[in-house]
């Protein structure tokens, strides 16, 4: 049902070899489950993590297997749900053979700006949810505030 090839939004990404109907569980986002603090251990020193935020907000998937390759859209064919403490990825459209699986990644934590190279037409331009977007906007208002000097 699923292969990971070459993909024009990050390196690698995982394709539907056939018809996937909405609504379809897709693949599960495997891995152990870590600390917030663990994680953070874990990637340290990297640009990248694999790591999925659980429900509970103290605890992580340290992603492995397929679902790890799957690439963030604006546009996404799938969304992610935490059933009885798994991680799936569903089909929320029909998704077509040959087609990449995608979803929106929803970042709300993290260092730098998670730059999106979905190439969608509602593209935010980064891989941070509309909320997280949001609070950085109005923490770097704050913070311009509060370094200017009135006269």
């Amino acid at each position: 049902m699923l292969i990971i090839r070459s993909s024009g939004i990050h390196a690698a990404g995982v394709y539907a070899t056939r018809r996937i109907r909405a609504g379809t569980r897709v693949v599960e986002y495997s891995g152990p489950r870590v600390t917030i603090e663990e994680g953070d251990r874990i990637y340290k020193d990297k640009d990248y993590t694999y790591l999925f935020g659980l429900r509970d907000g103290k605890h992580l998937i340290d992603g492995y297997g397929m679902a790890a390759f799957i690439n963030h859209s604006c546009d996404p064919n799938c969304e992610t749900d935490e059933i009885r403490g798994r991680v799936w990825i569903i089909a929320w459209r029909d998704i077509k053979p040959g087609e990449e699986i995608t979803y929106d990644y929803n970042l709300y934590d993290g260092e730098g700006d998670a730059p999106c190279y979905c190439g969608a037409e509602s593209c935010r331009g980064t891989m941070y949810s509309p909320a997280e977007i949001k609070k950085r906007k109005r923490e770097a208002f704050r913070k311009e505030a509060a370094n200017r000097v009135l006269f």
